[in-house]
C-alpha cells in the first residue's frame, strides 16, 4: 500500500465526513473509509479501496456489512489525487470502477482545486471553486459547494441540519453539569 501525504488525508477525511453526515441523516446507505476493499472483478480477483466509497442502502447485504471485502463495486468512488499519482493510473482506477458498476466516480485534484465527475468514461464534468458538487442519482439530494471541499471555513452542506442535543435527553447529572446557556436549549 502506498501511503499518501497530509493534504490527501485531510481531503479524503473531509469528503468522507461531508458525505457521511448527509447519507446517515437521509438513511441513504453507508460511507466507508479508505481501507474498505471492493471486489471489482473475479478470476483474477481485482480488489480496490477508493479513498471514500459509498454503498447505497438498496445494495447493502440483508444480514450485515461484510467483515471481509465488499463483494461488488461501490455506488460512488472518490479518489483524491496524490502528488505521486500518474494520470494513466488514475484513469485506470476510474475505468475499473465504471466497468464494475460504479455509477459515479469523483476524482479530486488538489493542485488545481478541481473535482472531475465521471458518470462514465465518456461523460466527464470538471468542477471548480464556483461550482456545486452533487450526488446525481447515486446520492439523491446531496449538494456541496466545491469550495467547501477544499476550504474548511464554509457554510454547512445543503440538506444537513445540525440539531443540538437537548439537555432533557441527557442524564440529569450530565445536564446539570452544562453551563447555564446550554440549559436553555
Amino acid at each position: 500500500m502506498v501511503v499518501a501525504g497530509g493534504e490527501h488525508g485531510k481531503l479524503s477525511a473531509r469528503l468522507s465526513r461531508l458525505l457521511d453526515e448527509y447519507v446517515e441523516a437521509q438513511n441513504h446507505g453507508v460511507v466507508c473509509g479508505a481501507q474498505a476493499g471492493f471486489v471489482l472483478q473475479k478470476d483474477p480477483d481485482t480488489v480496490r479501496a477508493p479513498d471514500t466509497p459509498f454503498v447505497a442502502a438498496a445494495h447493502l447485504p440483508p444480514a450485515s456489512i461484510p467483515k471481509d471485502y465488499w463483494p461488488f463495486a461501490p455506488d460512488l468512488a472518490v479518489e483524491v489525487v496524490a502528488p505521486a499519482d500518474r494520470f494513466e493510473a488514475m484513469q485506470t482506477k476510474v475505468a475499473e470502477c465504471s466497468s464494475a458498476g460504479t455509477g459515479l466516480v469523483w476524482v479530486v485534484e488538489p493542485a488545481t482545486r478541481t473535482i472531475f465527475v465521471y458518470r462514465s468514461m465518456h461523460e466527464v464534468q470538471a468542477l471548480g471553486d464556483t461550482d456545486e458538487l452533487n450526488g446525481g442519482d447515486v446520492i439523491d439530494g446531496f449538494r456541496c459547494p466545491v469550495k467547501r471541499v477544499f476550504n474548511e471555513a464554509q457554510p454547512p452542506i445543503m440538506g444537513v441540519e445540525k440539531i443540538p442535543i437537548s439537555p432533557s435527553r441527557m442524564s440529569p447529572k450530565t445536564a446539570a453539569d452544562l453551563p447555564e446557556q446550554h440549559n436553555r436549549l
